[in-house]
C-alpha cells in the first residue's frame, strides 16, 4: 500500500510541470509501485486470488498508458521505461 508520502515523491520525481498529477508518466509510475507491492504480496500469499485479479487489472491500465504514449511521443516514452526499468 502507498502512504502518502511515498505516493508524493513519485508524483514529483515524473511531474512534467508543478502540480501535474495526470500526466501519463505519472501514473505509470504510480501503477508501477502499486504493482511491484502486490507482486511481492503475491509471493507470500500465491491463493490469494483477489489480489490477483486486481494486479492483473493494474497492468492492463497501464499497458494502455504505455500504449497511449507510445502513439503520442515515442520519446517520452523511451524515456519512462528507462527510467522506470521496464522491459518492452
Amino acid at each position: 500500500m502507498q502512504t502518502l508520502e511515498q505516493k508524493t515523491q513519485i508524483i514529483g520525481d515524473f511531474a512534467r510541470f508543478p502540480g501535474d498529477t495526470g500526466s501519463p508518466e505519472v501514473q505509470v509510475a504510480l501503477l508501477t509501485d502499486r504493482i511491484k507491492s502486490l507482486t511481492d504480496h503475491l509471493r507470500q500469499h500465491r491463493h490469494d486470488f483477489d489480489t490477483r485479479r486486481g494486479l492483473l487489472m493494474l497492468v492492463g491500465q497501464r499497458r494502455r498508458q504505455l500504449r497511449y504514449l507510445s502513439n503520442t511521443d515515442v520519446d517520452r516514452y523511451h524515456s519512462l521505461l528507462a527510467r522506470l526499468g521496464l522491459r518492452r
